[in-house]
């Protein structure tokens, strides 16, 4: 039985080993592209570069539309998850502590929509923007964002409060604090780890998206920067030694941020999941 043991985690950790490989090798690939030439990446894309190539980075600040389109993609960003944080958290609040009938209908409306591929709507979604008005600007994706996280928020949220005793609000009606006071006072401090985990997923998200951006955002104006990455590659011939320097810059914030909030992160997680 040792034995057997044994060998089963020494192929455990061969396949580990492997599995670690082929998930690190496209950043590996990525982050050495970056410091090479288009003409030295094209020649020999594997090998170690002999020097660092940083005309890529200077090029990309200097003389072209990047750092727009990086002050975009935080605008969005910060945007759309300081608005999430805001709306969400209070919808899933009004669900869980109101014992009515039509709270359960619309728990479940909000669920519905996570079923729904964002394909089937895109259409109508984008003809909506126009008439209102947000088609064009950062506050149209801003809207969409938002919207398109309600389902899973609402589901995270609910999951948590249902952790969080009534009694605490009840003590602090009593004092004489509002219904407004108590959810931002005392419910939502509570819901912190659950609030990072949030700010992690759909950051991340709207960080790294480019569909959105691609058809909402007008073509003739910098985008964001999955948008202007794409630039560079062109039907005939691409620039990767753009396309990964971009793309290493891009992801500079999102790896700070995610491991900066990486305990909370995994905390929110496993906390929405066990509760309830």
């Amino acid at each position: 039985m040792r034995k057997q043991q044994l060998i089963f985690e020494l192929l455990l950790l061969a396949v580990t080993i492997i599995l670690a490989v082929i998930f690190l090798f496209p950043f590996y690939f990525s982050l050495i592209s970056a410091f090479k030439s288009n003409g030295q990446i094209l020649r020999d894309a594997v090998s170690f570069p002999k020097t660092f190539y940083l005309e890529s980075f200077k090029f990309l600040w200097a003389k072209t539309d990047f750092p727009t389109a990086t002050m975009n993609s935080a605008i969005l960003t910060i945007g759309g998850t300081v608005m999430m944080i805001v709306v969400i958290p209070m919808a899933a609040y009004a669900l869980e502590r109101t014992n009515k009938a039509w709270t359960s209908w619309m728990y479940g409306f909000f669920l519905a929509g996570i079923m729904i591929p964002f394909q089937v709507y895109m259409i109508p979604l984008f003809k909506e923007l126009k008439l209102l008005g947000l088609y064009g600007s950062l506050l149209g994706p801003i809207v969409i964002y938002v919207a398109g996280s309600v389902s899973f928020g609402v589901l995270l949220y609910t999951s948590f409060l249902k952790g969080i005793p009534r009694e605490i609000e009840e003590a602090a009606e009593i004092d004489g604090c509002t219904k407004y006071g108590i959810f931002w006072k005392i419910v939502f401090p509570l819901l912190g780890p659950c609030t990072v985990s949030m700010v992690v997923l759909n950051g991340l998200g709207i960080w790294n998206d480019f569909l959105m951006p691609m058809l909402v955002l007008p073509s003739d104006q910098p985008k964001t920067v999955t948008v202007e990455i794409f630039t560079y590659v062109g039907e005939f011939s691409t620039r990767w030694d753009m396309v990964f320097a971009g793309t290493i810059i891009s992801m500079i914030p999102v790896l700070a941020a995610f491991l900066f909030l990486q305990q909370y992160f995994v905390k929110g997680i496993a906390s929405g999941a066990t509760k309830g």
